[in-house]
């Protein structure tokens, strides 16, 4: 489809937090390039309610396929069991995809290859840390280590399986606590809520088996943070970035709602700033 020439119809898949604030952006930031034409929750309430608040009339669906039939670009917002899946539909369909899940797509070869096959777009936002298009262009010389620090605060940790199975009382924290230390496909398993970054981290850098996560948390920390150490042929680079939580769900870093905005706002865009 050509984007310069026809108004794109944009599909969310999950009327959560971070579905609903991608959805009020779109007019704002796509200007008349982009439409939501589909919304669609597994809770029917949650998408009813969030069509009140856009200027789109009759968007609201009654299942995935007819979503997917009414529109040419899809937000997954859902985190489910079955979000490869859902994805895997949307491409086979040549729908292109913005997810926001990346932790399902670590080990996405198949998902990526399909989506050249398709002629379909895939769009990974560069989510809640900063750094992502230097790690891409030092990915194209050898990379020695990459580590990445992330610490939350003890509420964005609640309900985590991980934390259960060990039975970590997060009341009882006093000072900062390491959760969890070692490789990237196991921090993805054990937070799927919590470390997006790592998964996008590595799909960027191409040697997640060179890379070493952190994740800690303690009672005085009041913003999500993410430190970011990239060695290789080229140098060496460092980052923090201190995320405010996103005030609709504090287990997202409002940095990471707004990395899917822009990516959107991209792809509508001749010039692009940055890999």
């Amino acid at each position: 489809m050509d984007r310069k020439k026809s108004k794109v119809r944009v599909g969310i898949l999950g009327c959560g937090a971070i579905g609903s604030r991608i959805a009020r952006s779109i007019k704002r930031e796509c200007g008349d390039r982009a439409t939501v034409t589909a919304l669609f929750d597994i809770n029917p309430a949650k998408s009813k309610d969030l069509q009140k608040h856009l200027p789109y009339k009759n968007i609201v669906k009654r299942s995935y396929s007819q979503l997917l039939t009414s529109c040419d670009l899809m937000v997954e917002a859902v985190n489910a069991p079955d979000t490869r899946t859902i994805v895997r539909r949307a491409l086979l369909a040549k729908k292109d995809v913005l997810v926001m899940s990346v932790g399902k797509f670590l080990d996405g070869g198949s998902i990526i290859k399909m989506a050249y096959k398709q002629g379909a777009r895939l769009l990974i936002p560069s989510g809640a840390v900063a750094g992502i298009d230097a790690v891409k262009a030092a990915a194209l010389g050898r990379i020695e280590r990459v580590t990445l620090t992330t610490r939350k605060p003890v509420y964005g940790f609640n309900d985590n399986a991980y934390v259960q199975k060990r039975r970590i009382n997060l009341s009882q924290i006093k000072k900062e606590t390491v959760l969890f230390e070692g490789g990237v496909r196991e921090a993805v398993q054990c937070f799927p809520q919590n470390i997006n970054v790592a998964a996008t981290i590595a799909l960027a850098c191409g040697v997640r088996d060179k890379m070493r996560i952190r994740i800690s948390t303690s009672p005085e920390f009041k913003v999500n943070s993410h430190e970011l150490e990239v060695v290789g042929e080229f140098g060496r680079m460092t980052t923090k970035t201190e995320n405010v939580v996103c005030p609709d769900n504090p287990k997202t870093s409002f940095l990471a709602v707004l990395s899917a905005v822009q990516a959107l706002k991209q792809y509508f865009q001749e010039v692009k700033i940055g890999t």
